[in-house]
């Protein structure tokens, strides 16, 4: 999935030291984002190229390449920086933080030019293991975060108990992200259904309640 949301580097944490030469540009970075997934909305996987991306952008290709060496690398960051709005802010409870990322979620994913560019690059990644790698560090794992900093949000409400160990976290993390995202995702790319408060709230049911007791709760 997707911007995106990183966590928050260690206070202790150097930054990394500044390059010489101009810095980059803000502005003509987000240009050349927008142009790229609207160039891969129009042209698809294919024909995009990054000269016609250079063009949209209003930029030199030299500037194109200093910023991205190759188009896998552009395209995979144009859509990654989809997901930068994505946050999961602290509503009070499990369930409604739940169900508010999941609504941002499917927002985002009901964008056309969302559609576009994940079912363009899903598609050229499932025949280039290199691209599927790209799209898995800077998509899929940075959005985890989101699920750990619900995680962590619950745990200190009471609502779910401390971790025993990382690792056993870390699966959870793992499985609870792949349980959302692949669900809002078939739902809305695959299945072309839509995502309503009603069905947000029976999924997150689903979610949290054990398997045999969540449609009864559902429907009251």
């Amino acid at each position: 999935m997707a911007p995106t949301t990183q966590q928050p580097a260690a206070p202790d944490q150097a930054a990394p030291p500044r390059g010489k030469g101009r810095p980059r540009s803000v502005a003509a970075d987000r240009a050349i984002l927008d142009a790229t997934r609207e160039a891969l909305a129009e042209l698809g996987w294919g024909k995009l190229t990054m000269g016609d991306v250079a063009v949209r952008a209003g930029v030199a290709k030299t500037t194109l390449y200093r910023r991205w060496p190759s188009k896998n690398e552009l395209v995979v960051d144009a859509v990654a920086s989809l997901f930068d709005e994505l946050e999961m802010v602290d509503l009070g409870s499990l369930r409604a933080d739940i169900e508010a990322v999941v609504a941002q979620f499917a927002a985002l994913l009901a964008r056309p030019e969302t559609q576009a560019a994940l079912l363009a690059l899903f598609a050229e990644g499932s025949r280039d293991h290199l691209l599927r790698r790209r799209i898995r560090e800077r998509i899929v794992e940075p959005q985890k975060y989101l699920v750990q900093q619900g995680r962590a949000q619950a745990q200190s409400r009471g609502e779910l108990g401390a971790d025993l160990d990382e690792a056993t976290a870390a699966e959870e993390i793992d499985i609870i992200f792949d349980t959302i995202a692949g669900t809002v995702e078939h739902r809305v790319l695959v299945s072309g259904h839509p995502i309503t408060p009603d069905w947000i709230h029976r999924f997150t049911t689903l979610l949290l309640s054990p398997l045999g007791q969540a449609a009864a709760t559902a429907d009251h």
